[in-house]
């Protein structure tokens, strides 16, 4: 698992080792990551990386994260509950040497998330363990949050396709093997 573009292209970051079974790591593969940062700043959506705010949630290994950060994001929050995936996110976000543009929360993202910060998100990871609802339950509670405006570019992944999610507009779904890159943004009045 490596860095893919920008200042940081070519790092390799921390594996997950023999894991955690029960934390469910399973890191989006080098080729996933790059097709979806190719779509991101391809200009359909605008180049929603440079000198964004970015919140990675479900983070894991922060590969997503990181990478937005050597593309050219300004911050990202990394929010994940496991204890495992927090001790790899802060080994790779010191490969990467960003430890004053990264934040690192343990936190339950399908639950109450702390406060964050006072800016709002310009881009949206959503990683969670695949069929179990949880990319959808953390939509639900980031729309209470206010974290987000009708801009904000939300990626999320899951296991399958998703044709319709309340209060958010998906403009595209891409397939790569046995997951699905959903691209929205809230529906705001």
């Amino acid at each position: 698992m490596r860095i893919i573009g920008g200042i940081n292209k070519g790092r390799n970051l921390v594996g997950l080792g023999k894991g955690d079974l029960s934390a469910h790591l399973r890191p989006t593969s080098d080729r996933v990551r790059e097709s979806i940062f190719n779509l991101i700043i391809g200009g359909r959506f605008g180049n929603k990386l440079e000198n964004c705010y970015t919140l990675d949630l479900f983070a894991g290994t922060g590969a997503l994260g990181l990478e937005a950060l050597s593309r050219g994001a300004k911050s990202v929050v990394f929010i994940d509950n496991g204890q495992h995936a927090i001790q790899l996110l802060r080994k790779n976000i010191s490969i990467c040497e960003v430890e004053n543009k990264a934040k690192v929360i343990r936190a339950d993202a399908t639950k109450k998330l702390p406060a964050l910060c006072k800016d709002i998100f310009d881009l949206v990871f959503i990683d969670p363990p695949y069929g179990k609802g949880l990319g959808q339950q953390a939509l639900k509670i980031l729309e209470k949050c206010e974290l987000l405006n009708k801009e904000t570019l939300i990626i999320l992944e899951e296991g399958q396709q998703i044709n319709a999610i309340k209060s958010f507009s998906i403009h595209d779904c891409r397939r790569y093997g046995g997951s699905y890159a959903h691209f929205l943004t809230p529906n705001m009045l």
